[in-house]
């Protein structure tokens, strides 16, 4: 009985640990977009990537436009919401 207690608290503390790293994994994670951005006007600017980098900065531009678009949409979507519709 006492082996079977053993390994039912080794498989908790193996739980408890990766639910513990997955919690701190979610909480800290940051996201790369603003890197990216960065990287890739510095490379338009030098010059170095051309006109590859001339189209990561408009992708980039696009997507910004697109998530702005997607909260007016959701705007319109509550408003539509608040009047019954």
């Amino acid at each position: 009985m006492t082996k079977g207690i053993a390994q039912a608290r080794r498989v908790g503390l193996v739980v408890t640990l990766f639910a513990a790293g997955f919690v701190c994994g979610t909480l800290t994670r940051r996201s790369a977009e603003a890197q990216l951005g960065d990287v890739m006007k510095k490379a338009a600017e030098s010059g170095s990537l051309g006109s590859v980098g001339e189209m990561g900065s408009a992708i980039l531009d696009m997507q910004k436009n697109v998530d702005g678009l997607q909260k007016n949409l959701d705007t319109f979507k509550k408003v539509k919401a608040a009047l019954g519709g």
